[in-house]
C-alpha cells in the first residue's frame, strides 16, 4: 500500500494490487492533462490535472464500496474503475471531444480496447481484474456503475471540490464524505437515506453555480473553440489517422505539434493561444434572444464550422475569423435516485423544492456564443444575428 497526500482528501491510500495500475503509461499520462482544459487562462491556478482527480475519484469510489459493504471482487473492481475512468481523455480533457466524436465516432469513455490490449491488459490480468466488468461500470452498464457514472457519483464529488480548490472559485462545495455516509444499496440501486438530502442538494447547487463561473466561462469556451479550429485544420490532410495520434498526445505534445504546423494558420492560432491573444465575443445571447433554442442547438463542430463559414461570408472576412459556440441545451436535472425515510421511498424530486428552481436556472444559464478579432466583433456581430435569426439586441445585453 502507498500513502498519497491530496490537497482534497488529505492522504490517499493506494492499495497494493492498484500499484501497477498507478504507474502504467496510461494512468501517469494523465499528469499531463489539465482538468480544466484552458481553464488556467481564466485562473492561474487551475493546473490541476486528470491524474490528480483519477486518484481522488479513485480514493471517493473505495469509500463508497466501504459504506455500500460491496463484495471483495466488486469492491476492487469499482475502485480500479475509479482510478482508471478518465484514461481515454485527449489533450485539454474535454476541448476536443466534439470533433473526436464526430471523425472518430468515440467518446473518452469508449476505453475498451485500452483495457483489453497491451501493458494495461496484462496489468489487469496480473492483478485478476476483468476488463470488461471495468469498462461496463465506466460506461454506466453494470449495477454498480452508480458509484462512478450516475446522479451522485465519486466522480462529481471529486471534480466539483478539486476545481472549486484550484480555481478559487467558492462554489463547488460539497460534504462528499457525508453523502457516502447516507448511501445504501437496495435491490434497485443506491438508496440516499434521508438525512442525505440536505448534501445532495448541495451537490446539486455546486454544479448549478460552477458552470458559468468555470466550466461554460466565456473565455474558456473561446481558447477551447480557437485550439479546435487548430487541431481541425492541422488533421484535415489525413483527419482519421492525425486525430488518432493526436488525442494520445499530451497537451504539450499537442500544443507542440500545433505551433510548428506547416499551415501557417493552425500554428498562427496555435501561437495566439500560447500568448493569450484571444478572439472576443461578437455575440453573447441566451435562450431568450434565440429564436428556437432546440432547433439551433448541436454537439457537432462541423456544424459550427458551417455557420462560421456563412457568417464570415455574411461579413465578408475570412473564415477562420469567425468562431461559433453552440452547447448542447442544459438537461433538466433529474435525479434517479431514491431517497429512503423510515417508512417510505421517494424520489429526490419529491422531497427537495430546489430541483425545480435549479433546472430553471440552468436553463437561463445557456449562452450562444460567437466570436472574432477584437478589430471585426461589430461587423461580425450582425452578420451572425441575420445568418442565426438573433432578436434584437436588449439593453442588458449591451451591457455584456
Amino acid at each position: 500500500m502507498k500513502s498519497i497526500k491530496d490537497p482534497v482528501h488529505g492522504y490517499i491510500q493506494v492499495e497494493s494490487f492498484l500499484l501497477p495500475l498507478l504507474d502504467s503509461p496510461q494512468v501517469q499520462r494523465l499528469r499531463y492533462i489539465r482538468q480544466l482544459g484552458f481553464s488556467f487562462l481564466v485562473y492561474p491556478g487551475a493546473h490541476h490535472t486528470r491524474f490528480e482527480h483519477s486518484l481522488g475519484t479513485m480514493h471517493l469510489a473505495h469509500a463508497l464500496g466501504s459504506r455500500l459493504s460491496l463484495p471483495e471482487e466488486e469492491h476492487r473492481h469499482v475502485t480500479a474503475a475509479g482510478l482508471l475512468h478518465d484514461i481515454g481523455h485527449g489533450p485539454f480533457s474535454h476541448a476536443i471531444e466534439d470533433l473526436t466524436q464526430e471523425v472518430l465516432e468515440k467518446k473518452h469513455t469508449d476505453i475498451n480496447d485500452m483495457l483489453l490490449e497491451g501493458h494495461l491488459g496484462e496489468t489487469l490480468s496480473d492483478a485478476d481484474l476483468d476488463p470488461e466488468v471495468i469498462f461496463k461500470l465506466i460506461g454506466g452498464n453494470h449495477p454498480c456503475s452508480g458509484i462512478i457514472h450516475g446522479d451522485l457519483d465519486v466522480d462529481r464529488m471529486d471534480y466539483l471540490l478539486r476545481d472549486a480548490h484550484y480555481t478559487g472559485v467558492p462554489y463547488g462545495t460539497v460534504d462528499a464524505m457525508r453523502l457516502i455516509r447516507a448511501m445504501r444499496l437496495s435491490d434497485s440501486g443506491i438508496i440516499l437515506d434521508i438525512s442525505g438530502v440536505q448534501a445532495a442538494e448541495s451537490l446539486l447547487i455546486a454544479r448549478t453555480l460552477m458552470r458559468p463561473a468555470v466550466y461554460y466561462h466565456h473565455v474558456s469556451r473561446i481558447a477551447e473553440k480557437m485550439f479546435t479550429l487548430a487541431v481541425y485544420e492541422y488533421i484535415k490532410e489525413d483527419p482519421q489517422i492525425i486525430l488518432s495520434s493526436l488525442v494520445q498526445a499530451d497537451d504539450a505534445a499537442c500544443m507542440q505539434h500545433l505551433l510548428h504546423a506547416k499551415n501557417g494558420f493552425v500554428s498562427g492560432l496555435a501561437k495566439n493561444l500560447y500568448e493569450r491573444q484571444l478572439f472576443k465575443r461578437a455575440l453573447y445571447v441566451g435562450k431568450d434572444d434565440v429564436r428556437d433554442v432546440h432547433q439551433i442547438t448541436s454537439e457537432s463542430f462541423i456544424r459550427e464550422r458551417n455557420l462560421a463559414e456563412k457568417i464570415a461570408a455574411e461579413a465578408n472576412i475570412h473564415p477562420g475569423q469567425v468562431l461559433v459556440d453552440i452547447p448542447s441545451f442544459p438537461r433538466d436535472i433529474w435525479m434517479d435516485v431514491q431517497v429512503q425515510d423510515k417508512s417510505s421511498i421517494y424520489h429526490l424530486e419529491e422531497v427537495s423544492p430546489l430541483v425545480t428552481t435549479l433546472n430553471e436556472t440552468r436553463r437561463s444559464q445557456w449562452r450562444l456564443g460567437v466570436y472574432a478579432p477584437e478589430a471585426l466583433t461589430e461587423v461580425v456581430s450582425e452578420a451572425a444575428r441575420s445568418v442565426l435569426s438573433i432578436k434584437p439586441s436588449t439593453r442588458q445585453e449591451r451591457l455584456l
